[in-house]
């Protein structure tokens, strides 16, 4: 077993005078243990006398010299009770002479490649570099992408993201000199030079078939869950022990309606699946279709969710559209069952099987999911709030009223610190922009407000985002007297804003670096731990055989699928028509891009070969 180390273990490679080295044996010689390489031999970098010298500084303070050392061979260079370095310096990485871009790209991946299998679990690769070399939009000024070492996209290789970036500084190194310009022994400009600091990155999800279990009105249902949502589903980001962002918004909504109303909460988890009449309140391109089947629930076992996984899919797997693409799937029901878009189709339900009195706020909260189009601020799964009141008839406006005020009171002042003012907008949007959120709601309820976010700046007429919705539905078919009175927010999106949160994936990481941000309910402003990653453009060209019916959402769905959320915006590049066979044609831009996780242009051309089978596929197109 490798024994513990109560100092730190600091690795430098490709020194060329041992300047940094020494410097850093200076400063920090006594809380580190450094471990100094060199490419050359000793009889070489030893005919430098300052190369000599801090040589032997370094053996007089107890550091490790070694010599002949490759930087991308670095595991046959230590035992392994010698690795685990806690961080890994590369100051200036260069192949010598007038090694082109190319060249010192490849030298960066295999030197990320190398690091992967000798550093500690959460350490660091630090590596310098000269002015516009590293190809992030740090770089000032910035070469064009091709022209750069891209070295977050090679460091993705090897599966690590892009943590900091700093001014490189030889602070921490007193004495530093640089030299080995072109394999010489002569200095080059270190001005604007930065230090690109590196971390691992969890690796990017294998989804595996998912069954869940779910008790819905008296039976069993079993269900298939969609792949995209596999790593989301019974994630507790509500639940007492969370500490999550959403959480917290959800917790001080509760705190800042409950000084207007009584506040009742239900406990119980929802459905995540529901089952749609003959006459659909929703929209069907809207709502995710799941195969299901069902069996009579056993009094033994009880109503808790349980989950289990199977590591084939059930016979027969619904196509995009629903329809059956196997013979065999007839013990699969299909076409009538859906994953939860919204607490409101449960609301009835809920009100009769809950006893509360009137004018109290009944509260519930969780996942629920809907299709949409790709984009950052657009949600295919988020956490609803939804707060329900039994009201008399002619007090509607008031209690509405009521809700307005204690929703802009709570979260207005969470929201000015990030530059946004939260508003009421009586009947129908004034925009398209604000209607993406109302789709969530029964089409027989009487919306009367949209929730909206604004930019709190003096543009006459700033964008708006919809958080959510505020309404009235009959109390019962046969009551003349009562209505319910709802309010149905979306908490993610007002943990985004608050948060400064600008991709809904990052929500649900799986990387400690973001609940870290939000221990204890502290809901500052939230720093990505991936800076800059890369993103790799791909073009998708097809044939439509009837363009009436193709569906756009259809392509953003099997995208969803096939990248694993990996895809962060889709365009339309050109439609043409074929003069002579009036056949359509269409041409669409993928940007592939991870925000938390390290995504190679390998893995990227992967999704994007597998997408274009799955478009001949599912949607019967003609690859051009």
């Amino acid at each position: 077993m490798r024994p513990l180390h109560p100092q730190k273990r600091l690795l430098l490679v490709g020194e060329g005078n041992f300047s940094f080295s020494a410097g850093l044996c200076e400063a920090r010689g006594h809380e580190a243990q450094i471990i100094a390489t060199c490419y050359e031999s000793e009889d070489v970098i030893s005919r430098q006398q300052l190369a000599k010298s801090n040589i032997q500084y370094l053996r007089n303070r107890g550091a490790e010299v070694h010599f002949c050392v490759d930087c991308a061979k670095l595991k046959e260079c230590f035992l392994p009770a010698e690795r685990d370095f806690d961080r890994i310096y590369f100051n200036f990485p260069h192949c010598g002479r007038k090694a082109g871009v190319k060249k010192n790209k490849e030298l960066l991946a295999r030197f990320f490649c190398s690091c992967a299998e000798v550093l500690a679990e959460k350490g660091e690769v630090h590596v310098a570099l000269c002015r516009g070399q590293g190809g992030t939009p740090a770089d000032q000024p910035r070469r064009e992408w091709h022209n750069s070492w891209q070295v977050v996209a090679m460091a993705a290789e090897a599966g690590f993201i892009l943590n900091d970036v700093r001014p490189f500084s030889t602070r921490d190194a007193c004495g530093y000199r640089c030299t080995g310009y072109r394999s010489q022994d002569k200095s080059f400009c270190v001005e604007g030079a930065l230090n690109h600091i590196f971390t691992r990155s969890l690796p990017l999800p294998l989804p595996r078939p998912l069954i869940c279990q779910t008790e819905l009105e008296g039976k069993w249902i079993s269900f298939l869950v969609p792949e995209i949502f596999q790593d989301k589903i019974s994630r507790g980001f509500l639940e007492a022990h969370s500490e999550h962002p959403i959480k917290t918004v959800n917790e001080k909504l509760l705190e800042g309606l409950g000084k207007s109303f009584p506040i009742q909460k239900v406990n119980r988890p929802l459905p995540l699946v529901f089952q749609d009449s003959g006459n659909p309140s929703f929209p069907l391109d809207f709502l995710w279709m799941v195969p299901v089947a069902e069996r009579n629930l056993d009094p033994e076992s009880g109503t808790e969710k349980n989950m289990r996984e199977t590591k084939t899919f059930p016979s027969g797997f619904p196509d995009w559209d629903g329809t059956d693409q196997s013979s065999s799937s007839k013990n699969w029901l299909l076409g009538q069952y859906y994953l939860t878009p919204s607490f409101l189709v449960f609301l009835s339900a809920v009100v009769q099987q809950t006893a509360f009195p009137p004018e109290t706020l009944l509260a519930l909260s969780g996942p629920v999911f809907r299709k949409c189009k790709i984009s950052p601020c657009t949600l295919p799964v988020f956490h609803e709030a939804l707060f329900i009141c039994i009201v008399n008839k002619g007090s509607e406006d008031t209690h509405m009223q009521f809700l307005v005020e204690g929703l802009t009171g709570t979260l207005n002042p969470l929201l000015q610190a990030a530059g946004f003012q939260l508003g009421c907008i009586a009947d129908e949007p004034p925009s398209a922009e604000l209607s993406t959120f109302m789709t969530s709601e029964p089409q027989l309820y009487k919306r009367k407000y949209l929730i909206a976010l604004k930019l709190a700046t003096p543009d006459p007429e700033p964008k708006s985002c919809c958080v959510g919705t505020i309404g009235l539905v009959p109390w019962r078919l046969t009551s003349l007297d009562q209505e319910i009175v709802y309010a149905s927010l979306n908490l993610d999106l007002l943990a985004m804003h608050v948060c400064g949160i600008h991709d809904w994936r990052m929500l649900w990481t799986s990387d400690e670096r973001f609940l870290h941000q939000f221990s204890g309910g502290n809901l500052e402003r939230f720093k990505s731990f991936s800076l800059y990653p890369p993103s790799y453009v791909h073009d998708l060209s097809f044939w439509v055989p009837e363009p009436e019916r193709f569906s756009e959402a259809q392509l953003h769905t099997i995208v969803r699928h096939v990248s694993c959320e990996s895809v962060v915006s889709i365009q339309l590049l050109d439609r043409f028509q074929h003069p002579e066979t009036a056949q359509t044609s269409l041409c669409y831009r993928l940007t592939y891009q991870s925000c938390d996780k390290a995504l190679t242009g390998q893995q990227a051309a992967a999704m994007q070969m597998k997408l274009r089978e799955e478009m001949v596929r599912s949607v019967h197109v003609t690859l051009r």
